[in-house]
């Protein structure tokens, strides 16, 4: 046989190797996916946290991929549902607010979800931590939503140490409750270390964990709060000691993946779910004496439209498949759901039509995202869109406004140029009016409004004789 022919199918293996290796990666990794809670954009050491200590972020963030343009929805339920569904709240009606304690609405039990995909694709699916898309009926819990497991809370805020709001125990394990002393964010770690270490490593883990840290109720252990003896301010002693708890497990937990011998099979990726609070309004149901986050540079917080409100910390890490520094290309949250679903070797045929992307080309090599607009939100009464380098901030209930930045050369948007870009303002509401078009009734005002409605129609307090309270002096 000629060296020309025997060399023929070695070269017909390479060639499809390389195909291969385009289209799919050596073998489905685990997944850790954290969320933090209200977290401020400057509150993390790799963005310059000067009292606040974060080693274990500080180390994943340096030897992964520091996502520097990581977009999410301006409040906490809003965004949960993005990364659940790898689309827009506002196609099935979550994007205003978030589900309040009394709300019996939930994320739409026809949307496919995240674990859902994963788990056809064979992982093992478990959720710890907040969940925040669904409490008052259990057909909207993370067990009835594609998670195997779930330990944690489904409302939005609870008490650190009583598990509770408003005198309502929220702790659940796989759909019961539990009665257990010890503080949230040690609990979740705790538990998440004791999942991973049961786990068999040879079938993929997609384990979400979603702290509650460091949201208010700004509460800490007193280890903690002994730590930050140094900062005067007890709300903002609290909320350091949140985070640096919160990253004290976030440790415990890669060193449980370390002992099972998992970690170089992991995927790791880390974010905010909303920029840190910088309203008192905005921090939730707990009475709080001053507003500790800080997001550096960025505009405003959460609950807002702007930088502040809707870029947070973010990165992802791999060993030996994503490159180690900063990437710049814009991404949004609704691209994780497409994102993990490639790099995991699902299939995403049972969700409906995504506006998430695959970014993982990004992620991995700081390649071109191909993400050239985000939709930070489209609501009856704002909107804000960015395409390009250009972001409109739109509020047409009046007072109206219109807000235009160039975000390269402004990305704290301090110079409003809508007066002199009237071409550019244009463009950007003629596509939030077309979502606008696309949009689900807000559920938080449908049923905020049934609940006035409720409270003001029905019999008239007209005084009479017999009980004249209501009568003119």
């Amino acid at each position: 046989m000629s060296p020309r022919i025997r060399s023929f199918p070695a070269l017909l293996f390479g060639i499809l190797c390389a195909f291969l290796s385009c289209k799919v990666h050596a073998a489905a990794p685990h997944i850790l996916y954290i969320v933090a809670d209200d977290l401020g954009w400057k509150d993390v050491g790799f963005h310059g946290a000067e009292e606040i200590k974060t080693p274990n972020l500080d180390k994943l963030a340096a030897e992964g991929a520091r996502l520097e343009r990581f977009y999410v929805q301006p409040m906490c339920t809003p965004t949960r549902a993005a990364l659940m569904t790898g689309r827009y709240p506002f196609r099935y009606g979550l994007q205003t607010i978030v589900i309040p304690s009394k709300g019996t609405y939930g994320l739409a039990t026809d949307e496919y979800t995240l674990p859902q995909t994963l788990k056809d694709a064979g992982y093992s699916t478990a959720m710890i931590g907040k969940w925040h898309l669904g409490h008052a009926d259990q057909k909207y819990w993370p067990r009835q939503r594609g998670f195997d497991y779930h330990y944690g809370a489904v409302l939005g805020e609870i008490d650190y140490f009583t598990h509770s709001a408003h005198d309502v125990l929220d702790w659940q394990r796989d759909n019961k409750p539990v009665k257990e002393e010890g503080y949230v964010t040690q609990l979740l770690g705790k538990d998440a270390v004791k999942l991973i270490g049961g786990h068999d490593a040879s079938k993929p883990l997609f384990l979400y964990l979603a702290f509650t840290a460091p949201h208010a109720p700004y509460q800490a252990p007193k280890e903690y709060l002994d730590r930050y003896k140094n900062i005067a301010d007890e709300t903002k002693r609290a909320y350091a000691g949140q985070i640096t708890c919160m990253d004290d497990e976030i440790g415990k937990v890669l060193e449980a993946l370390d002992k099972k011998g998992m970690r170089k099979d992991t995927l790791i990726v880390f974010h905010g779910d909303n920029g840190g609070t910088r309203d008192a309004a905005m921090t939730g149901e707990s009475k709080v004496k001053t507003v500790p986050c800080d997001n550096g540079p960025l505009k405003a917080g959460k609950g807002t439209l702007y930088e502040g409100g809707t870029r947070v910390p973010a990165f992802a890490n791999w060993p030996g498949h994503i490159q180690a520094g900063e990437v710049k290309q814009v991404m949004h949250v609704v691209d994780m759901l497409p994102t993990l679903a490639e790099v995991a070797g699902a299939s995403t045929a049972k969700s409906k039509p995504l506006d998430g992307i695959d970014v993982w080309p990004a992620i991995a090599e700081g390649k071109p995202s191909g993400r050239d607009e985000v939709v930070y939100n489209v609501e009856p009464f704002r909107a804000a869109i960015r395409q390009g380098d250009w972001k409109l901030v739109w509020r047409n209930m009046l007072p109206s406004s219109v807000e235009l930045f160039n975000l390269a050369e402004d990305p704290n948007e301090t110079t409003n140029l809508a007066d002199k870009q009237p071409e550019k303002v244009k463009v950007l509401q003629a596509r939030a009016e077309q979502l606008a078009k696309e949009s689900v009734k807000p559920l938080f005002m449908e049923t905020a409004m049934q609940a006035v409605f409720s409270g003001i129609f029905g019999p008239a307090p007209i005084p009479t004789d017999e009980n004249p309270a209501t009568a003119e002096p």
